[in-house]
């Protein structure tokens, strides 16, 4: 069985979701990020483990539109929130992701998300801001569930998708970063399955 570093040309996939202050990845705040490790057993089916979290202090001068929190949910000032600033929070999401990366032997990470390239477009302007090196993703490739999910279900919206993929979904837990990348995994795992079982 192929190994999944050579499953995937030699990156490893992550799943990655973020929760914004707005769509501008320039100008708009990162407000939390969440990430899980995509891993392979012995036939060739892909799993996760946990989600890795982290609240994110918005950058000086960054915008945050209150319609964005009104989506999201998210309390700025709420006392449990405990957000760190960006380097902080990606130095967090990044160690694992590495570490994982050199385990199992692939070159970098690529970022699996639902609506990829507003992740990604985020995750890369948070490093260029602090400045951190060796940013563990692929600059611009990223694997997408919308693509995916419109292929097989024919739908675009995760919700939706993970109702046709037949797994559980829990409307109020929806739009937060762990929860939505825990989701993505699953629907991102489940396509990979299915797709191994159809062309054995």
């Amino acid at each position: 069985m192929t190994d999944i570093k050579n499953r995937f040309r030699g990156f490893l996939p992550i799943v990655v979701d973020v929760e914004t202050g707005g769509f501008n990845s320039v100008t708009d705040a990162l407000l939390e990020i969440a990430a899980v490790i995509i891993q392979q057993d012995e036939k060739g089916y892909l799993f996760f483990d946990d989600v890795v979290t982290a609240y994110v202090e918005p950058f000086e001068g960054s915008n945050i539109d209150p319609k964005s929190l009104e989506v999201t949910g998210i309390d700025l000032d709420h006392p449990l929130r405990m957000a760190m600033n960006e380097t902080a929070a990606l130095g967090k999401i990044f160690t694992p992701i590495r570490k994982a990366i050199k385990e199992a032997g692939c070159n970098r990470a690529i970022l699996v998300g639902h609506n990829a390239h507003f992740d990604l477009g985020f995750v890369n302007a948070a490093v260029g801001r602090t400045g951190i090196k060796r940013n563990p993703f692929h600059p611009f490739s990223c694997l997408d569930t919308v693509t995916l999910s419109a292929l097989v279900y024919g739908q675009t919206v995760l919700a939706r998708a993970i109702a046709e993929a037949e797994i559980q979904w829990d409307n109020s837990r929806a739009h937060s970063a762990m929860y939505d990348t825990e989701k993505t995994a699953e629907l991102f795992c489940k396509i990979h399955n299915t797709w191994l079982e159809l062309n054995q």
